[in-house]
């Protein structure tokens, strides 16, 4: 999804034609597709997932963020849809198409539960 901000300036110049406010190549449509194919290709957390990392005191290094973007790339290229990834006591279930984690689980709450819905899983 694309937001655009709205400012009180005029977006028409003299001969009432529209014309971009500092348009330029690196910001034009390419770039502008260029940044969301970026956007969608980085890692990131569902509202839920993020709730159970600060619940749960879990805290992930740069290193980790690095280990389950890489595990998501691994899961993608297998065809997995929503992968279970298991890394270093701790359990994240995510959406491969959309690279996002939907929740986070640590190891004593892993007892006797049932993960479904996933296709694939990966330990890293």
């Amino acid at each position: 999804m694309i937001t655009y901000k709205i400012s009180n300036k005029p977006l028409l110049t003299e001969n009432n034609t529209a014309k971009p406010k500092n348009l330029n190549v690196a910001t034009g449509f390419g770039g502008v597709l260029q940044q969301q194919i970026t956007k969608n290709n980085e890692l990131k957390f569902s509202k839920h997932a993020t709730e159970r990392l600060q619940q749960r005191n879990i805290h992930l290094t740069k290193q980790e963020m690095i280990k389950l973007d890489h595990a998501m790339d691994t899961v993608a290229k297998k065809g997995i849809k929503e992968t279970l990834i298991i890394m270093d006591h701790r359990v994240f279930i995510a959406s491969v198409k959309n690279k996002t984690v939907i929740t986070v689980a640590v190891e004593e709450e892993l007892k006797e539960n049932v993960f479904t819905n996933i296709d694939g899983a990966i330990i890293i």
